[in-house]
């Protein structure tokens, strides 16, 4: 990759020179003007934005924190955020939080040494002090539904979507996987859907799950066997969780979806590959980051906000872990 001393070189000018034609500031020649722009095009030369915020003081960067990349439903968020900063000319810094407080404030202080003119967050909101000092925008996506600006999916009415779901497909023994206590959304979720089921004539059973890692729900599915062998519904607190328990469930000799009801959550893009493929709550997740990136473009231009919290709609995806409602 070419460097902005290569440039200068190349051109026959002071790096200094290079560095007013790419800012646009100051006086620079015309003819060398020109030396440099063709430099720049001959080495398909890329100014380096973090470098550039730095010398100007301002930048088109914006942070993003997201709690788990290996987790499917993130990227996709992150894509929708990305494509709709694009347009605008903005782009991403991103950091990985692991679900730890001092990862995140560690990535929120280098996103301030860095210029960034605005923040979109996706973490747990453990301690929404650490926000409430910065003098950039901020954002919360997915899991930040009481905050002043945000954008999420409607989680409770897709708890009672799940619930409704199995139930008209004719499921009476129903296991629930209760999401991770710190994660707003999961116990959104869980709360729509046992707001459903209490009000109806089935049996069902809460199983409580610490996160949503593939590895640890392995564990749990074994465990919904074990304990409740005649369950013949189970509605899962993601589609990461839902496909551990599908393959314990073959594993096991189960008939999918003959003997066991299975609905997911997220429709993440796996879901539609495994087989039987997972019937599943799709939030809009790719709509989800491009709604979020739009709330802070406006906010970063200084616009007027009409709607500072802006919930989307959810729906439920029949595919093969579901039978036809009876």
């Amino acid at each position: 990759m070419a460097t902005i001393k290569q440039v200068a070189k190349l051109a026959g000018v002071s790096v200094a020179t290079v560095s007013r034609v790419l800012n646009n500031s100051g006086y620079v020649q015309v003819d060398t003007r020109k030396k440099v722009e063709e430099a720049i095009h001959k080495l398909e030369y890329i100014p380096n934005e973090v470098a550039r915020s730095l010398y100007k003081k301002e930048s088109r960067l914006v942070g993003l924190l997201l709690p788990d990349i290996t987790n499917p439903f993130f990227p996709e968020l992150a894509r929708g955020i990305e494509d709709e900063l694009q347009k605008e000319g903005f782009y991403l810094l991103f950091g990985n939080c692991d679900e730890k407080l001092e990862k995140e404030l560690n990535y929120i202080q280098t996103f301030v040494q860095n210029n960034v003119v605005g923040l979109i967050s996706a973490i747990n909101l453990a301690d929404k002090s650490n926000y409430e000092n910065l003098s950039i925008p901020t954002v919360f996506l997915d899991r930040g539904s009481e905050s002043e600006y945000s954008v999420f999916s409607d989680a409770k009415e897709g708890g009672r979507i799940a619930a409704r779901e199995l139930i008209k497909r004719g499921s009476e023994k129903i296991t629930v996987l209760k999401g991770p206590s710190h994660v707003l959304p999961a116990q959104e979720r869980f709360q729509g859907t046992i707001e459903v089921l209490a009000q109806s004539n089935v049996d069902f059973q809460v199983i409580s799950t610490a996160s949503f890692s593939f590895q640890e729900a392995k564990t749990w599915a074994k465990e919904i066997f074990k304990k409740y062998p005649d369950t013949d519904g189970i509605i899962a607190s993601n589609d990461i969780t839902a496909t551990a328990i599908l393959h314990e469930a073959l594993i096991q000799g189960k008939i999918v979806p003959d003997e066991l009801q299975i609905i997911g959550y997220d429709d993440i893009q796996q879901s539609s590959l495994l087989f039987p493929s997972l019937s599943t709550i799709r939030q809009p997740i790719y709509e989800m980051g491009k709604e979020a990136a739009k709330l802070l473009i406006s906010l970063i231009k200084r616009q007027i906000i009409e709607e500072s919290q802006i919930k989307l709609s959810v729906s439920f995806v029949e595919r093969n872990t579901t039978r036809k409602e009876t």
